[in-house]
């Protein structure tokens, strides 16, 4: 099923009250909100197609299958001088339901501190008990049961979940071989597990949660969850494959300021314009956001500049303070006679076999998600004079690098590294020769050690190409690069040799055969160091473009704390790209959060 929506020249026709750009996880979620009250009437433009009831999408063991397709934008970063100028894939949903679609269906929440950071910063209305009902509103959680509880380590605080929201989220029913061993040899290192890590604190190891329907066992993701159910509302209007090249932007000379009017959009070869009398909310991610707003004539003077593109808002913040959770996958040999995801990519008798087994039972392979987690604080590996070293070399010019030089003070205690380990190859830079399935004694299989590093110091930037600004635009996400992004680097080298500790720790010692990347024979600090820059890679978690600005205002920030762009009436962004710092976990549920927080905010100032 492809198809959902009306045809551009009927969405053309009709009055709305407000025009959301981009239908996906941030989108699909403000719009279903704001169209519960009859008054309101919603238009939603998405870029992507519908795509509905694709096992692509919505088979949970198929994850990582939409990426490099037509669901995916398929953007890619400039040469990175911190990566030995490697450029990097970059993907992004285009697709009904975003990037919500694509993901690996992680359900996780940052610390406490991490939101309350935001509200230190004067951004008032996010701390984590203000975000904490919105959190709850967005999901609707399935328990376990008692004897899954039991044997996979299924601990939460039942209090800390929401229990009739619209998305599914539950824990699996099925395990890989491997997740039985992630406790015992977390504990063995003085890591417990963590019992209540949905409540503020993510510190410990545990079986995280995922957006899986606990009923079908499918993905449920923002279409399914919030367009679907609400779709025959006469209020709520959707136009796919409908790509928004520009808000249209009417200045008042009587009270000298912009306001947003609607959108120009192209669909199928052909343009339109759309309307708005209250507003359009910008919902496009990080990577669009702020593309879409620079092509409205919002943002840098110099690169609006330079691409030919009026000043009508000149705001230095738009697309700067990107900032992305940093990424290394450390391969090991097992036993090929244990189950992997690898057999189903690579033999197509195994995946008929998963697929029968998933369509009359929705068990078996297909089920099963990597949900072997641990956070750590470097406090519990790194010394407390190698940490001060560390944390004198941080950055104090703004309140933002103050607030990331804390998160590397030794009374923080911040889930500052993530480790997760799961059986398969999920190193994108292996080389193919080490990968192959057929080396030299026979088959291979292989397990992953992922290591994300949660709180980076490198910043960098996304703006519109001076030569194609309606092309891809320009990601510079400047890893490991900069005056801050040699320290992301030395943490990533410490964090790497405790990474080594954890697979060389019983049990887990028993389950690998031997490292195969990197090399077991690279011990040296600076072998090392020249292969975590040859290998680190994005975990997909882009933040930071739209930034709300707190106190300091316009002048650190494109947002308000209502999500209102700054110097434009009728204009909000409301997706991971208002975020202003980075949290310590992976970024869905909390871009839920910001829209159902989003949500009510617009209703309550409509009412004003």
């Amino acid at each position: 099923m492809a198809g959902h929506g009306v045809p551009a020249d009927d969405f053309v026709g009709r009055k709305f009250s407000y025009l959301v750009v981009g239908g996906g996880t941030a989108g699909l979620c403000v719009a279903a909100r704001l169209s519960e009250d009859p008054d309101i009437t919603v238009g939603i433009l998405e870029a992507g197609a519908g795509h509905i009831q694709d096992p692509a999408i919505d088979v949970p063991g198929r994850y990582g299958e939409g990426i490099g397709t037509a669901y995916d934008w398929q953007y890619e970063t400039t040469a990175q001088p911190g990566l030995g100028g490697r450029k990097l894939p970059w993907p992004r949903g285009k697709v009904l339901g975003g990037t919500s679609a694509l993901n690996f269906m992680t359900w996780n929440r940052p610390n406490r501190e991490d939101l309350d950071s935001w509200a230190e910063l004067g951004i008032a209305g996010w701390s984590w008990d203000e975000m904490l009902p919105y959190y709850k509103k967005s999901e609707k959680f399935s328990p376990p049961d008692s004897e899954d509880v039991t044997e996979h380590r299924l601990v939460h605080d039942p209090t800390a979940l929401g229990t009739d929201g619209p998305v599914a989220v539950s824990y699996s029913k099925e395990y890989s071989p491997s997740h039985r061993l992630w406790h015992d040899t977390l504990a063995n290192l003085n890591v417990q597990t963590n019992e209540a890590h949905l409540s503020g604190s993510s510190i410990g190891a545990w079986t995280t949660i995922t957006a899986v329907d606990a009923g079908s066992r499918t993905r449920s993701y923002a279409a399914p969850a919030y367009y679907l159910p609400n779709a025959a509302r006469p209020n709520l209007v959707l136009c796919t494959s409908a790509t928004v090249t520009e808000v249209v932007l009417e200045n008042d000379q009587s009270a000298s300021k912009w306001a947003a009017k609607g959108v120009r959009f192209h669909c199928e070869g052909k343009q339109y314009a759309a309307t708005a009398s209250e507003e359009v909310i910008i919902c496009a991610g990080s990577v669009a956001s702020p593309q879409l707003l620079e092509l409205s004539g919002i943002g840098s003077p110099s690169v609006l500049e330079a691409a030919g593109t009026p000043v009508k808002i000149s705001n230095p913040n738009v697309g700067e303070h990107l900032q992305d959770h940093i990424m290394t996958a450390t391969i090991y040999e097992i036993d090929p006679s244990v189950p992997n995801p690898d057999t189903l990519r690579n033999d197509p008798v195994a995946a008929a076999m998963a697929d029968h087994i998933y369509a009359t039972t929705k068990g078996g392979p297909r089920t099963i998600l990597p949900v072997s987690l641990c956070y750590l604080p470097l406090t519990h590996f790194v010394s407390p004079s190698r940490l001060s070293s560390l944390a004198e070399r941080a950055s104090t010019a703004t309140p933002r690098d103050i607030a990331r030089k804390c998160r590397l003070e030794q009374a923080q205690r911040l889930g500052q590294i993530e480790y997760i380990f799961d059986v398969g190859n999920w190193s994108t830079t292996m080389p193919p020769e080490k990968a192959s399935q057929q080396e030299g004694r026979g088959k291979k299989a292989y397990a992953t050690l992922l290591q994300i590093l949660q709180y980076p110091f490198s910043l960098g930037s996304i703006h519109i190409s001076p030569h194609h600004p309606h092309g891809k635009p320009i990601i510079d996400p400047q890893y490991y690069a900069g005056a801050q992004g040699p320290l992301d680097l030395e943490i990533q080298e410490l964090c790497a040799q405790f990474g080594q500790k954890i697979v060389d720790t019983p049990p887990l010692r028993d389950f690998v055969q031997r490292r195969v990347w990197p090399p077991e024979n690279l011990t040296e600090e600076e072998e090392l160091r020249t292969w975590i820059v040859e290998n680190t890679v994005t975990d997909w978690h882009p933040v930071g473009t739209c930034s709300m600005g707190g106190r300091e205002g316009s002048e650190a920030g494109v947002v308000d704390e209502r999500l209102r762009v700054y110097g434009v009436e009728g204009l909000r962004v409301v997706d991971a790209s208002v975020m202003p710092l980075q949290i310590g976990a992976h970024l869905q549920a909390t871009v839920y959060a910001i829209a159902e927080k989003a949500g009510d905010m617009i209703r309550e100032d409509r009412r004003r």
